[in-house]
C-alpha cells in the first residue's frame, strides 16, 4: 500500500497540484486537437476522414487501458505507475510534435494514450490515499474541475495556438510541463510500496481490449456509414460477445482485471451509472454548440471560442465549492440537486432558436453548468470513499472508462439524433449541416437536448430513491 504517513500529508496539497496539473494535460489533449484537424490534414496531406484517427486513437487506446493500469497501481504502487505514466505521455507528446508522417503521428497518439491512461487511471486513488476523509471531497473536487476544464478549455486554447503559431505547438507544449511535473513527482509523490504479490490477468485485459475497441470504432464510424451498416453491427455484436467472455473469465479468476465483487456495492454502482449519464448529457450539449453558434448565429470562431469558455469557468469556481460542501453536508444530497439543475438546464437550451439573445442562452448555460459542477465532485467523492484502499486504483480507473465511455456515447447519440431528425425534417439523409435549413437544425437540436434533459432526469429519479431510501433506514435505526 502506498504510505501515507504525516510527511506526505503535510505535502499533500503540492501532490494535488502535480496530479491535477498532470490530469489537466492528459485530458486537453482529448478535445484540443479538434480544432486544428483541417490545418493538420493540410499540412500531412491527408483526407479530413483519415486525420480523425489523430482523435480516435488516443480515445479508444485510453479507454482500452485504463483498467489494465488501475490494476497495476494496486499491483505496483499507484505513484511509480502514475510517474511512469507522465514520462510515456512526455515522450509521446514530443513525437506528436515533431512528425511530418500521419502514421508516425498515429503511433506517437498512441504512446500519448498509454501514458495518459497509466496517470488517469491512478489520480483519484493518489488523492483518496494522501487526502484525510474530512478533506477529500475537497480534493476529489479541484481534480474533478480540472478534467472538466481540460475537456473544455480544449477547442478554444487550440484554436488560440494554432492561429497564433501552428499545431504542432498543441503537443510541444506538453513538454515542459510533463518535464516540471516528473521532476516534482519523484521528489514528492509518496513512495509506492507494493500492495499485492499477484500477476497480472492477461487473458482479462486483452477481452476487455477485443471488446471497447470495436464499441469505440462502431460508434464513431457509425456516425459516418449509418449504424444499420453490416459491419457496424458485427462490430456491436463482436464487443458485446467479447465483454460477456470478459465478465464469465472475470468471475472465476482468483486475481481478476476487474473485481466484479466492487458492483455489489449499491452506492459505487449507482455513483458510477449517474457519471456516466451526466457526462453521455454534457457532451449531447458540447459537440451541438459550436454547430449552433457557426453555422445558426453566424458568430466568428473567435467569439464562438469565448461562448464556450463560459462553461469551464463557472465549472472551475461551482466545483471546488460542492467538494467542499460534500464534505460538510455529505454527498448524496448534492449529487441529487446537481443532476435535477443540469436536466433543467438541458431543458432551457432546447428552447434556443434563431432568435435567441446572447444574455439568454448565457443564462441557460449557467444553470446547465451549475449543476454538472454541484454534481461531479460529491459523485467522485461517492465512488472513491465506496472502495476499500487496496481498491483505489481499480474504481478510480472504472470512474475514468466511464468518463470517456460517457463522452463517446454523448457524441455519438447527439450526432447520430441530430441527423436523424434533420433528415426527417428535410426529406432525404443528410449528414452536415444543410445552408438555408437552420429550422431542420433547430429541430434535430432541440430534441437532442430534451433527450439529454431526459437521460439526466432519470439519473436524479434513482439519486432520489437511493437517498430517501437510505433516510428512511437511518429514521428506523433512531426509532
Amino acid at each position: 500500500m502506498e504510505s501515507t504517513n504525516d510527511s506526505n500529508y503535510k505535502n499533500r496539497w503540492v501532490i494535488l497540484f502535480i496530479v491535477v496539473m498532470v490530469t489537466f494535460m492528459c485530458t486537453l489533449d482529448s478535445s484540443i486537437v479538434n480544432v486544428a484537424l483541417p490545418g493538420m490534414a493540410k499540412s500531412l496531406n491527408v483526407t479530413s476522414a483519415g486525420i480523425q484517427l489523430v482523435v480516435t486513437s488516443y480515445l479508444i487506446v485510453i479507454s482500452a487501458a485504463i483498467l489494465v493500469f488501475g490494476r497495476l497501481g494496486d499491483i505496483l504502487g499507484k505513484t511509480k505507475v502514475f510517474k511512469f505514466g507522465i514520462a510515456v505521455f512526455t515522450v509521446g507528446s514530443l513525437f506528436c510534435g515533431i512528425t511530418s508522417s500521419l502514421t508516425i503521428l498515429v503511433i506517437a497518439r498512441v504512446v500519448q494514450a498509454i501514458g495518459a491512461a497509466a496517470t488517469m487511471a491512478n489520480n483519484q486513488g493518489i488523492i483518496t490515499a494522501v487526502f484525510p476523509a474530512n478533506e477529500r471531497g475537497k480534493a476529489l473536487g479541484i481534480t474533478g474541475t480540472f478534467v472538466a476544464l481540460g475537456a473544455m478549455v480544449g477547442p478554444a486554447l487550440g484554436g488560440f495556438i494554432v492561429d497564433a503559431i501552428s499545431w504542432e505547438y498543441i503537443f510541444l507544449i506538453n513538454i515542459p510541463i510533463g518535464i516540471i511535473t516528473l521532476f516534482y513527482g519523484v521528489k514528492i509523490l509518496p513512495k509506492a510500496h507494493k500492495t499485492e504479490k499477484v500477476k497480472l490477468d492477461g487473458l482479462g485485459a486483452v477481452l476487455f481490449a477485443s471488446a471497447i475497441i470495436p464499441l469505440f470504432v462502431a460508434l464513431g464510424k457509425g456516425q459516418e456509414i449509418g449504424f444499420l451498416h453490416p459491419i457496424i453491427l458485427f462490430a456491436f455484436l463482436f464487443s458485446i460477445v467479447c465483454f460477456i467472455v470478459f465478465i464469465i473469465v472475470e468471475k472465476k479468476r482468483e486475481n481478476p482485471l476487474l473485481e466484479l465483487k466492487i458492483f455489489e456495492n449499491k452506492l459505487f454502482s449507482l455513483s458510477i451509472f449517474c457519471g456516466f449519464i451526466s457526462f453521455v448529457s454534457i457532451f449531447c450539449s458540447i459537440i451541438i454548440q459550436p454547430f449552433y453558434l457557426q453555422d445558426v448565429l453566424k458568430y466568428s470562431p473567435a467569439f464562438t471560442g469565448l461562448i464556450l469558455m463560459v462553461s469551464p469557468l463557472i465549472l472551475s469556481v461551482v466545483a471546488p465549492i460542492s467538494g467542499h460542501l460534500s464534505d460538510k453536508i455529505g454527498s448524496e444530497i448534492l449529487t441529487f440537486i446537481g443532476l435535477v439543475i443540469t436536466s433543467l438546464g438541458l431543458l432551457l437550451m432546447s428552447t434556443l432558436n434563431e432568435q435567441t439573445s446572447l444574455m439568454s442562452m448565457l443564462f441557460y448555460i449557467a444553470v446547465m453548468t451549475l449543476g454538472n459542477g454541484l454534481f461531479q465532485s460529491p459523485n467522485n467523492s461517492l465512488i472513491m470513499s465506496t472502495v476499500p484502499k487496496d481498491k483505489l486504483g481499480i474504481a478510480g480507473s472504472i470512474n475514468g472508462l466511464v468518463r470517456n465511455l460517457g463522452m463517446v456515447c454523448g457524441i455519438a447519440l447527439s450526432t447520430a439524433l441530430l441527423y436523424n431528425r434533420m433528415s426527417h425534417k428535410i426529406g432525404y439523409r443528410v449528414t452536415n449541416y444543410i445552408v438555408g435549413r437552420n429550422d431542420a437544425f433547430i429541430y434535430g437540436m432541440r430534441i437532442v437536448y430534451i433527450t439529454a434533459s431526459v437521460i439526466c432526469l432519470v439519473g436524479a429519479v434513482l439519486t432520489f430513491k437511493r437517498l430517501y431510501g437510505s433516510r428512511l433506514k437511518s429514521v428506523k435505526a433512531t426509532n
